[in-house]
């Protein structure tokens, strides 16, 4: 049996090592992801809306939409998945719904945040909050109706750009105590706020540095001894991916060419999709 993302974030609390979680933005980087060998992954709103549909992540899309991506993605890859819930689309009934439809699908962890829907990127400006009353209700809900108590379920509050850092943490607070597994304050603004976190839960606690965002850019040792257990770094891959297609497109069309040995090799592709699988079911069984 493959661990669950709650056994691999309690061995590196364990163990003081701190746990890298990239985001995978289609079936391809989720194929990526577990070739280079981590340990799980993570599925986010921004990347699976940008890329399946290229909106960005303001609420133009809900659960229907953004599960199809998860399911698409979770289909081509074996590891444990982390997935974005978002605000749960709608009240605690709606939370329960998205939890156990994910768990349906497989998913081993899921983050539940209390922004005001149409909820968007937690880097951009114009967020809104829920009451902590009805967002520590969702969370408890959460928590209370899972179908399987292995599932890891991380509480995020987005009240720090709307408040201050002061009601992000009463939010944390709230939000352990209804059975949160783990605590996300999102877009913490210096050091100092990130030290101050780091120090003030007993739980794992979860940070993502976003180049171009309003959390410092640290590197893991130093998360680390901030107090923090782990970084899911969920746009690192799409943003990437972006760049290297917008400049073989420019490069295209030029006519020059010059990046044309610069991609993935077609052998190396066709192993990384399961070429050889499929070759070798067609030589086993179709007539000849």
């Amino acid at each position: 049996m493959p661990r669950s993302f709650r056994q691999i974030i309690n061995a590196a609390v364990t163990e003081k090592r701190f746990l890298v979680v990239p985001g995978a933005h289609d079936a391809l980087s989720a194929r990526l992801i577990e070739k280079v060998g981590f340990e799980t992954y993570f599925i986010g709103g921004f990347p699976a809306v940008g890329a399946r549909y290229g909106v960005p992540d303001i609420g133009l899309k809900g659960f229907g939409e953004i599960s199809a991506c998860v399911r698409d993605i979770t289909a081509a890859c074996d590891l444990p998945v982390f997935v974005d819930g978002d605000d749960g689309y709608g009240d605690v009934k709606n939370v329960v719904h998205t939890v156990q439809s994910y768990e349906n699908m497989g998913v081993s962890a899921i983050l539940i945040e209390d922004q005001q829907w149409p909820k968007r990127c937690g880097h951009m400006v114009g967020k809104k909050v829920v009451p902590i009353e009805l967002a520590e209700a969702k969370i408890r809900a959460a928590c209370a109706e899972r179908l399987n108590p292995e599932t890891w379920i991380l509480a995020r509050t987005d009240a720090r750009a709307v408040y201050d850092l002061d009601e992000a943490m009463r939010r944390a607070e709230r939000y352990v105590r209804a059975g949160a597994d783990g605590i996300f304050i999102e877009a913490p603004r210096s050091v100092r706020e990130l030290e101050i976190i780091g120090n003030a839960f007993d739980v794992p606690q979860v940070c993502n540095p976003l180049m171009g965002g309003h959390t410092p850019i640290l590197g893991m040792e130093d998360m680390a001894a901030l107090g923090f257990n782990c970084a899911v770094l969920g746009l690192d891959t799409i943003m990437h991916a972006a760049k290297a297609i917008e400049a073989v497109l420019v490069d295209m069309k030029t006519g020059k060419f010059a990046r044309r040995n610069d991609g993935m090799d077609f052998e190396d592709y066709k192993t990384l999709v399961g070429y050889h699988k499929w070759e070798s079911i067609d030589a086993q069984f179709a007539p000849q």
